[in-house]
């Protein structure tokens, strides 16, 4: 047999470990992005932030994730180095993550801690983006939603353990959390940060040493990238009417993915106001905090970090059952489900004030974040040529990211002006933005349909549109 055949049968037949190792390194890419998420609302409060400047201090996120993942989507699927397609820039972001994740709870004022997260972001969105497309790559179409299954279970076991972090750190080592007299980031805080630095950087270096990517004379012809086989069964670009780029851009998207867009928009529209108020809400609504130095809300800190982890674990566990109950009934009413159970579960927390039952919507919502992080992808592997997977991949990221520059920018204005600075509403606001997205997914086509782009003949059409 020859070595490409035997590449092809090893690729269709991905034993568990080899599904295990290509994904573990999203564990530590989840476990920094994770710490990022549940302390960084808290850090900028202690530097003296108020609650309707959150939104634009987080700002860094989406917008990096808006030029850098389709960048590095259009690079990925066109480079080719020692250490193959995607793990350069697993490894290179991975590296840049860990560096900040030392240096963010560090961060001496307000100004310098937004900084180090608009570095953070980027880098992280470095390592994550080729994720995505490495399941693709080395995966055939019947063991893609498996895999991005086991992404799922990874970003649940990852942020399981990191919300964790300050809580065990304080309540099982003893390590102090806080000094009343000054307000201070809490040293469990630091040290879960170290922590995470160090777990992102081993996990993406195993995956990196365990995974071996296929070169183009290795791959069967629909497998190759865009670089080596563009011009095989183009669209003809020349036949497209001269209406524009939008009108180039919609001949060229699959309807699939025009049919996600408005799924993903309200998804992630409400998903950005859950997180980065879900803390904040937790110490000030349910443990009444009002001051960031006192001991109260260190502990509806460490408390929302307990539900964040629940709601991971939550995940982990719904992942293992995703592939199965897709086969029974279907990807599109999966994702109806998930993205109810969730909006559902984060509304009813109106009408919650105990600690103890708030971890009843985290079930809720731990569905729903096992759906969003597999489904829309297996679903989006399902309607693109293989060949331009990295650069639809960056595409398909600027529908989640837009909504939450949208949010990052407009909810610091509605929270003054319509919340009346109330951290709670805003994540109930997001639950209702999860049950809009549900209604979406009725219009979704869950079906194989994609067409091949000649990046030259865009190009070329493009520029005399110019």
């Amino acid at each position: 047999m020859s070595n490409q055949n035997l590449s092809v049968k090893e690729r269709q037949n991905a034993s568990f470990w080899r599904l295990w190792n290509m994904n573990f390194g999203m564990f530590g890419i989840q476990y920094g992005w994770t710490l990022e998420l549940a302390n960084t609302s808290a850090i900028y409060e202690y530097l003296g932030a108020n609650a309707e400047q959150i939104p634009l201090l987080w700002l860094a996120a989406p917008v990096s994730g808006l030029f850098v993942q389709p960048l590095i989507g259009y690079l990925s699927d066109r480079t080719w180095f020692f250490l193959g397609r995607r793990k350069p820039y697993i490894l290179g972001g991975a590296i840049i993550s860990s560096v900040a994740l030392v240096l963010m709870p560090n961060a001496p004022c307000l100004w310098m801690a937004v900084a180090l997260l608009w570095i953070l972001d980027i880098s992280i969105n470095i390592s994550m983006q080729p994720f995505r497309a490495l399941v693709a790559d080395l995966l055939p179409e019947k063991q893609q939603t498996r895999g991005y299954a086991v992404q799922s279970f990874f970003i649940g076991l990852g942020a399981v353990i990191a919300s964790l972090s300050p809580w065990w750190l304080n309540n099982i080592f003893r390590f102090p959390a806080i000094d009343e007299s000054i307000v201070s980031i809490p040293s469990t805080v630091k040290l879960s940060f170290y922590l995470g630095a160090i777990i992102f950087l081993a996990t993406v270096i195993w995956t990196v040493a365990t995974t071996k990517e296929y070169a183009d004379e290795e791959l069967p012809t629909e497998k190759r990238s865009a670089s080596q086989i563009s011009s095989r069964s183009p669209i003809d670009i020349n036949k497209l009417s001269d209406r524009g780029i939008i009108d180039c851009l919609n001949k060229i998207i699959p309807k699939g993915i025009k049919q996600l867009v408005w799924v993903q928009f309200f998804t992630w529209l409400g998903i950005f106001a859950i997180l980065i108020y879900f803390p904040t809400t937790v110490a000030h609504h349910i443990f009444g905090a009002v001051k960031q130095n006192s001991a109260l809300y260190q502990q509806g800190i460490e408390w929302a970090g307990i539900c964040i982890s629940f709601y991971n674990f939550v995940c982990l566990i719904f992942s293992f059952f995703i592939v199965k109950i897709t086969e029974i009934t279907s990807r599109k009413l999966t994702l109806f489900f998930c993205l109810l159970s969730g909006g559902a579960g984060i509304v009813s927390l109106f009408w919650i004030n105990d600690r103890y039952l708030i971890l009843l919507p985290m079930i809720c919502f731990g569905i729903a974040w096992a759906g969003i992080h597999s489904i829309p992808y297996a679903i989006l592997a399902n309607h693109v040529p293989p060949k331009n997977m990295g650069v639809y991949m960056g595409i398909f990221n600027v529908f989640i990211v837009l909504p939450q520059i949208v949010s990052s920018l407009g909810l610091g204005w509605i929270m003054i002006n319509l919340l009346n600075k109330n951290s709670l509403l805003a994540v109930v606001l997001g639950g209702f933005c999860l049950l809009i997205a549900a209604i979406f997914v009725y219009g979704i086509d869950d079906g194989v349909e994609y067409r091949e782009i000649n990046p030259e003949l865009l190009k070329s059409k493009l520029t005399n549109q110019s």
